[in-house]
């Protein structure tokens, strides 16, 4: 079935295969450990046990998902020795020891503490147990952080030098962590970690309010989620352009198969909603576009000059039709997002945010859409730094391991068939414990303890006295 393919494809293939699975559950994962620690954080407060229903409830879905990411993360590094040995040669002097930075920083704080936050309320205490769920919070969040800045110095290397081995060598560590891209790479991608896990509460929060409309741990949950829609998309737009316009800067190649540029426009261009790219022709079919309105988003001026792909020599250029497409999704997607935020503005001011059934099965549908625009960014993000591994100095046809075709497509073939048996299982289980309510099985507080029949004493009647 794979004959044909080239070994560096079937390598692409493998990785953005498994790289797509991972990043599912990080990006679920970092998002509801914060907002674990929210929750916990407000049954201190307050009390209410709506939170501590939703904190337990979370909590299992968290450990779930969590496992997950760790082991589909496992997978992913084993690649890089078996399928991108001469890349994990050249960059492993700077990329190694960042991918070990996050191994004795955030996986040591998540193993440390995750027992506590699952297990360990009723053995150390509120206060500690409550420092736990914000370690494993702040893990996660570190975790990202190390990945992004290894993703980031691939994108846009900086502080190395080249040795005469071929090999980059660390020169200054502070421009490599804190490399051009990093700081709107990091916060993009975060933002879209809240946005994604507030869009699956909102859909869980929905679907038990269309079953019972009055589930108090329901309505809490989907109106947070609200909260965070409401609020965190505008944010996330302003980072998604913060991040464009610094791309444009240092991979203009990549924004212009993004906008769908293949020609210059030096008297601005035009911002092309839809079309059909056609590489032979090097020009977007039927295109439904707006003028030079692309060169006020880029550039924040009207007419602006753009150049286009055609300043960029042919064997550099990324594949435009892929990262043309997973733009659009995940801009549409991010559109979507706000559109249902401000719904849930206007029914709230309105006082009927718990009323509004179709707000509610907009939210639930919207409930997997986080995980598909991060999908769609990562693959705007990688494929548009094609042909290069380590953009503008590793190509990635020159960072492939010496393996011949058949023995990836077996390997991939393997993935495959693990993956949707595996990970297909853990998922499901996910969707299970959703649907089940937040208070199950949780006692009323005005309920006292269960007594068994026969050890409680029956009241004793007065005797009757003589003559009654």
């Amino acid at each position: 079935m794979l004959d044909g393919f080239t070994a560096e494809t079937l390598a692409r293939v493998q990785f953005a295969f498994t790289v797509s699975f991972h990043i599912i559950f990080p990006a679920f994962s970092i998002g509801l450990a914060s907002y674990l620690a929210v929750l916990n954080g407000l049954w201190l407060w307050k009390r209410d046990t709506v939170y501590k229903n939703l904190f337990d409830y979370w909590k299992k879905i968290f450990a779930v998902a969590f496992g997950m990411g760790v082991v589909s993360g496992i997978v992913m590094s084993y690649q890089f020795g078996t399928n991108w040995s001469v890349f994990s040669d050249k960059t492993g002097p700077i990329l190694g020891p960042l991918m070990a930075y996050e191994v004795l920083s955030a996986f040591f704080l998540e193993a440390g503490f995750l027992g506590i936050m699952l297990f360990g309320r009723e053995r150390v205490g509120n206060g500690l147990h409550m420092f736990a769920t914000a370690m494993v919070a702040f893990g996660t969040l570190m975790s990202a952080t190390w990945i992004l800045s290894v993703n980031s110095w691939m994108q846009t290397p900086a502080g190395y030098s080249i040795a005469e081995n071929g090999q980059f060598v660390p020169e200054n560590w502070w421009e490599i962590v804190f490399n051009p891209s990093f700081p709107y790479r990091l916060t993009h991608m975060v933002l879209a970690a809240y946005l994604t896990t507030a869009f699956v509460v909102g859909a869980v929060g929905a679907l038990h309010m269309i079953r019972r409309k009055a589930d108090p741990e329901a309505r809490k949950m989907f109106s947070m989620a609200m909260w965070m829609a409401a609020i965190v998309t505008p944010i996330q737009i302003f980072a998604g352009d913060m991040h464009g316009i610094n791309t444009l800067e240092h991979q203009p190649a990549k924004v212009m198969a993004m906008e769908g540029h293949y020609e210059s426009h030096p008297d601005g261009a035009p911002l092309i909603l839809f079309g059909i790219p056609n590489p032979e022709e090097k020009r977007i079919d039927y295109a439904i576009q707006v003028p030079q309105l692309s060169s006020l988003i880029l550039k924040h001026e009207w007419g602006a000059p753009l150049d286009g792909l055609d300043t960029v020599p042919e064997e550099d250029q990324p594949p435009v039709t892929i990262v043309f497409y997973s733009f659009r999704v995940m801009v549409g997607i991010g559109m979507l997002m706000l559109t249902v935020g401000i719904w849930s503005l206007v029914q709230r001011y309105r006082g009927r945010l718990y009323d509004d059934k179709w707000l509610h099965r907009a939210a639930l549908a919207m409930g997997p859409a986080g995980f598909v625009a991060v999908i769609a960014g990562w693959i705007t993000t990688e494929v548009g730094r094609q042909p290069f591994t380590v953009y503008g100095l590793l190509r990635t046809s020159d960072s492939l391991s010496p393996i011949e075709a058949p023995a990836v497509a077996a390997s991939l073939m393997a993935f495959i068939v693990v993956y949707f048996f595996v990970f297909g299982a853990g998922t499901f289980y996910i969707l299970r414990l959703m649907t089940k309510t937040a208070g199950e099985g949780a006692r009323a507080p005005d309920e006292g303890p269960t007594r068994a029949a026969g050890l409680t004493p029956a009241p004793q009647m007065a005797s009757a006295t003589p003559g009654e």
